[in-house]
């Protein structure tokens, strides 16, 4: 399995099988942004997306076919370079198509002391849904910190709006929500 990292256990059907350096299916990333989330980030484009929203900004992220295997480890080299990031998003494609290893590099970005947010074209309300019956998913969503969920409806389209593209997303403060047990919306400083 050459590419998909130190692999332990002989059966990956069986709980014992374990990616020791999970692998991401990665359109590409920017090692500085400003516009996926407050300060300096590190964006993380996956390949994959099943929701082909119409006008969407990345089309090239939708075929599943594409892009790279690349190790989370490769990744969090990347990130260490760059003392000046605030936090690393997620964006795509679709990061819920690759729960596992996000929630894996998720946990590792906040041992940095950095927050995380994700782009999902599922609403937080499906995605929670969708969690009730993979583990892996519902582990990425404990660890994200703001999500930018809803499609993207071009007949939406709000370029004044910060940190997403029209109007029916919304920036959702996971930590705060998770407390309250209702959605709780993220406050632009």
């Amino acid at each position: 399995m050459s590419g998909n990292g130190v692999l332990t256990g002989r059966d990956p059907e069986k709980p014992e099988f374990v990616r020791e350096d999970p692998v991401l299916r990665l359109a590409g990333v920017i090692r500085e942004s400003i516009v996926d989330g407050p300060g300096i980030r590190f964006t993380v484009f996956c390949q994959g997306c099943p929701h082909g929203c119409p006008g969407c900004h990345n089309q090239s992220t939708h075929d599943f076919r594409g892009g790279t295997d690349t190790p989370v480890s490769r990744i969090l080299q990347a990130v260490d370079e760059n003392p000046l990031l605030a936090g690393v998003t997620f964006s795509g494609g679709e990061p819920a198509c690759q729960p596992g290893p996000f929630a894996e590099l998720a946990r590792q970005v906040h041992k940095r002391g950095m927050d995380v947010w994700m782009y999902s074209g599922y609403t937080l309300e499906e995605l929670q849904q969708m969690a009730l019956d993979d583990p892996a998913l519902a582990g990425l969503i404990a660890e994200i910190d703001v999500l930018v969920d809803g499609r993207y409806l071009e007949a939406q389209r709000d370029l004044t709006l910060n940190f997403r593209g029209s109007a029916n997303q919304r920036l959702i403060d996971m930590k705060a929500s998770r407390e309250a047990g209702t959605v709780v919306l993220y406050k632009e400083e």
